[in-house]
């Protein structure tokens, strides 16, 4: 059964991982894909791979990136009805006094800023939609905290509260927002 038979999807750092499995998921179910990812090479591998999905290069951590695939998706979709903010990277593993400020900005961009540019680029979008969800992928990180992943853990906790503010702003515009915690994921991050 094709439960989102005809919505349109939005799925940031879907190039791989999390965001890869969701989108071919989220196709199964019906849904028409938009992928992005900041990096060329595995998106133009994952298109092709996926000949019915559509992608844009972007760097959700620059604002104007995620205004130009805002754009290209208002040409090729014309809307969205479903938003999945996984673009994400896990940041430097060290103490907190040698941390480099530039990492803990890096991560600060991609983490939370990207998922505020693209969510506040999406909302118009979803509100014309009959029935809109948000996603936010956050992390057991965002609940627990570790040693030694300070600008990681920060940047997932902040999603949760990001999540919760949204949901109770955008509840009565009839789009539910939530956020997943995912452990440890098997792939290239823990290898």
């Amino acid at each position: 059964m094709k439960t989102l038979e005809g919505n349109r999807v939005l799925i940031t750092g879907a190039g791989s991982g999390i965001g890869r499995v969701m989108a071919e998921y989220f196709e199964t179910a019906g849904a028409q894909i938009w992928i992005c990812d900041a990096d060329k090479e595995i998106l133009q591998q994952c298109l092709k791979e996926n000949s019915g999905w559509k992608g844009t290069l972007c760097d959700v951590a620059d604002e104007d990136s995620v205004n130009k695939l805002f754009q290209e998706i208002e040409k090729g979709f014309g809307g969205l009805e479903i938003l999945v903010n996984n673009a994400g990277i896990a940041g430097p593993t060290t103490p907190v006094e040698d941390i480099d400020p530039e990492e803990w900005r890096k991560s600060v961009g991609v983490n939370l800023n990207g998922a505020f540019y693209c969510t506040r680029l999406a909302v118009p979008f979803l509100k014309s939609a009959k029935q809109a969800s948000i996603i936010n992928i956050s992390s057991v990180a965002g609940r627990l905290g570790f040693a030694l992943r300070l600008p990681y853990a920060s940047t997932k906790w902040a999603i949760i509260g990001f999540t919760e503010s949204l949901a109770k702003e955008l509840g009565p515009s009839g789009i539910r927002v939530n956020a997943l915690l995912p452990g440890i994921v098997e792939g290239p991050r823990i290898e």
